[in-house]
């Protein structure tokens, strides 16, 4: 009786094999879906900053940076109010929907993205040039047609408009990649990273940031998001991936392998009048 009682002892104070990895397992699935969660908010947010930027120049440039600073603040505002007041939303919702939903709502958006960079990188489409759009703007906000009264009001405006339009796909590229696995918070950081860099930048040259390879990040953006896309879409509709997480680097590269191969391909004479 004794040496049941001692074996048994002993052989329960001995953790199985399969118990030993079970504290590593989630924590290395959150890396990994950590990663390109920060990633693709930090891009999608590089690229949409930039472009707020280069209006907020402008205004600031020809009406003032006070009333232009004023208006940006309150398009932030509004932005982190919108993510505040979705963001328990969303994660109150079932997860298997909201995977679906996102999922497919994820491949749209990036594949309008991706769609886009691929045109403009075969020359079908001009790039997007932040120093044309700067002049632009500049010379709207000269002529004397949209000069009311009260200048700062539109200056404001202006700006405000600016960091909204552009802030809203920002929001929802945060609130895809972050509220169906838990990752708001680091989806956040990771855009306001880039925010906080853009604007940085932008303060201390007070120029457009036309060198910034604008399409080449969009390209990216494009990619990232059209994986997530496809592997919630999957997990949404009960889709068991090899690898579970680990299947989205997979995903990202074989998106970014057929986009490469479209470049090429379209690339080639005659093929340009196809398109």
């Amino acid at each position: 009786m004794r040496r049941d009682g001692a074996l048994s002892s002993l052989q329960a104070s001995i953790p199985e094999q399969g118990d030993t990895n079970d504290p590593q397992a989630p924590c290395m699935t959150t890396l990994n879906m950590a990663f390109p969660a920060i990633s693709a908010a930090f891009l999608g947010a590089l690229v949409e900053a930039v472009e707020a930027v280069t209006i907020v120049l402008a205004v600031a440039t020809v009406r003032g940076w006070r009333s232009a600073g004023i208006g940006a603040l309150a398009g932030l505002g509004a932005l982190a109010l919108l993510v505040l007041i979705l963001g328990p939303l969303l994660e109150r919702v079932p997860l298997r929907p909201l995977q679906l939903v996102i999922g497919v709502l994820l491949l749209l958006f990036g594949m309008r993205w991706l769609h886009k960079a691929i045109l403009r990188a075969v020359g079908i489409i001009p790039l997007h040039d932040e120093q044309i759009i700067f002049e632009r703007q500049s010379a709207l906000l000269r002529d004397p047609a949209h000069r009311p009264a009260r200048l700062d009001r539109i200056a404001a405006l202006a700006s405000f408009k600016a960091v909204l339009l552009e802030g809203l796909e920002v929001v929802f590229i945060v609130l895809a990649v972050g509220a169906s696995h838990g990752l708001l918070g680091a989806a956040t950081l990771g855009a306001l990273a880039a925010c906080l860099l853009i604007i940085a930048i932008a303060w201390a040259v007070r120029r457009p940031l036309a060198r910034l390879p604008e399409n080449t990040l969009k390209f990216a953006v494009g990619i990232l998001l059209s994986a997530f896309g496809v592997f919630w879409t999957g997990e949404g509709l009960g889709v068991a991936w090899p690898g579970d997480d680990f299947a989205i680097p997979g995903i990202a590269a074989l998106f970014l392998l057929v986009a490469l191969a479209t470049i090429e391909f379209v690339r080639r004479p005659g093929m340009r009048a196809r398109w």
